[in-house]
């Protein structure tokens, strides 16, 4: 069906100024252009690509090689799915800006909940997936593009009244703001700043599992940076309070969007303790289980390519490979190997 729906797709135009844009820099003001003014936002809306969701569950489709991707449908497309559900024509205008490609064309959202689930999967021929589970299948950079695409429609969902007044609020065409509609102030879309460590003493990495996580998956430890607290601060707060250890040495990795609870900015880190404090004071109430493992058996979880089958006694199992929890892990297995 979907096949049918793309010959819908034609006359398409764009600004001038749009339609010679290249680059990064020229892709980022693109952007903040869309953000700014409603009508080229509009404009842009009719010519550009739209990621699905379903109650935040994203829309992805299995291609030949066995993989999977997000579907990205053209917005006529989608205006052809909406009228052949008997969907409101003005939903299309719920479409959040998400970014641009590099193909200069604006990327949209949109999350269609209120419709039967089967039948846009029929239509569109692809399936809603819990974002959890998502993440394990989509490769290089469309996880991270899912995951915003997931985090603004839920903040959208969340702060339809004003803290202040209690009153409706408004968003903008491109969804980067709300305004309350009787005080004028104005809400964008925040991250709750998040550090992730992992700790070594010198031999071993320290993992831990919380009891929501798969069977036999360990990650690096994390936690919430408490108000006023600098990310070292925190960082050494959380490792005392999960393990039970005190850290004497911090290098920062790299940072990163997560969409986990509710849109969490992960920075990452590497913490040493010395050998002879390195005995664990578990929290159970923090983590249900937390352990040293060795570069050999962090080597080997590294080197498999999908989850355990169900059923089977599980491995050590780590986080999707653009977590920015696996690169902290990686890193240290290849520190301990050179």
């Amino acid at each position: 069906m979907l096949k049918q729906l793309r010959i819908l797709v034609s006359g398409r135009t764009w600004s001038s100024s749009l339609r010679h844009c290249s680059g990064f820099v020229s892709r980022m003001r693109l952007v903040n252009q869309l953000k700014q003014d409603d009508a080229a936002c509009a404009a842009a809306l009719q010519t550009g690509s739209i990621f699905l969701f379903h109650r935040l569950n994203p829309l992805l489709q299995r291609i030949p090689n066995g993989t999977f991707r997000p579907a990205t449908l053209h917005s006529t497309e989608v205006q052809a799915v909406l009228q052949r559900l008997g969907a409101e024509g003005s939903l299309l205008q719920d479409s959040v800006l998400i970014g641009c490609s590099e193909q200069n064309q604006a990327q949209f959202c949109l999350d269609v909940g209120q419709l039967d689930q089967a039948a846009v999967e029929e239509v569109c021929d692809g399936k809603f997936i819990a974002l959890r589970k998502a993440f394990f299948l989509l490769t290089g950079a469309e996880a991270p593009l899912v995951a915003k695409a997931q985090a603004l429609l839920r903040w959208h969902q969340t702060n339809g009244f004003c803290s202040a007044t209690g009153q409706p609020t408004q968003r903008n065409q491109s969804g980067s703001q709300r305004v309350c509609s009787s005080s004028g102030i104005v809400y964008y879309p925040t991250m709750s700043p998040v550090v992730i460590v992992l700790v070594s003493d010198g031999k071993r990495c320290l993992l831990g599992r919380q009891s929501s996580f798969p069977k036999g998956m360990y990650s690096a430890l994390a936690g919430f940076c408490d108000m006023g607290e600098t990310l070292e601060e925190a960082l050494c707060r959380e490792v005392a309070e999960e393990a039970g250890l005190q850290v004497h040495s911090i290098s920062y990795s790299g940072s990163q969007h997560w969409p986990f609870p509710h849109s969490s900015f992960m920075l990452g880190c590497h913490a040493a303790v010395r050998p002879e404090h390195s005995q664990l004071s578990v929290d159970h109430s923090e983590l249900e289980d937390a352990r040293w493992f060795s570069l050999q058996e962090v080597s080997a979880a590294l080197r498999l390519q999908a989850p355990p089958p169900r059923g089977a006694p599980p491995p050590l199992w780590l986080p999707p490979k653009h977590a920015v929890a696996h690169r902290l892990i990686r890193e240290w297995a290849e520190r301990q190997s050179d």
